[in-house]
């Protein structure tokens, strides 16, 4: 059996003016991300992935994994012409426009997605393609970001929704073929809503 441990970086100055990233954008770790991923548990003989981002990398490391392989496939999501702007600034420009494009974004099978980004169809399939790389058993722990967080829920247990803060811990097991979610803990002690 496999048991997998998703793990959305610890917070950034970005995530805190709730805006996308902008595409070479490489924001470190607050003072108190770093804290909150250093408080973080994970099992120490986990084989550790990261996103090659400097958030998901600094997260790794604070929780005890220097070494973890730089995966570019647990890269964010490209957002496009999303990047740089906060909600409010999207539907401010493009009207309902964003909601679409990130429903598509969030689509395993959609052919459609931010301008300029990536296709819902392109975003899961490279996530799939790093699911298709991992061992059959043992622990592996993946630190990335919460658009592939959100995907790999999505293509493994059939979530589609789910509130996943910075620090925040998916835990999946896969044995035979299937896929079930064990456990979605928030970095504190709050219950995150899952639908």
């Amino acid at each position: 059996m496999l048991t997998l441990h998703l793990v959305r970086h610890a917070p950034t100055a970005p995530n805190a003016r709730k805006r996308y990233p902008q595409r070479n954008e490489d924001a470190p770790l607050t003072a108190g991300g770093g804290a909150l991923a250093a408080g973080l548990e994970l099992p120490v003989d986990a084989v550790a992935f990261t996103s090659p981002a400097l958030r998901t990398r600094q997260t790794a490391a604070l929780t005890g994994f220097p070494d973890a392989v730089p995966t570019p496939a647990l890269r964010e999501a490209d957002f496009g012409v999303m990047a740089g702007h906060t909600w409010a600034e999207l539907e401010a420009t493009y009207g309902n426009a964003p909601r679409r494009w990130i429903d598509a974004l969030g689509t395993p099978d959609a052919d459609a997605g931010p301008p300029g980004g990536e296709t819902g169809r392109v975003f899961h399939a490279r996530l799939c393609g790093w699911l298709d790389t991992l061992p059959d058993s043992g622990e592996v722990v993946a630190f990335t970001h919460a658009g592939p967080l959100l995907a790999l829920l999505r293509v493994t247990v059939g979530v589609t929704g789910a509130e996943v803060p910075p620090g925040a811990v998916a835990t999946l097991r896969r044995a035979g073929g299937a896929w079930w979610l064990v456990a979605l803990r928030p970095p504190a002690s709050a219950t995150l809503p899952v639908t």
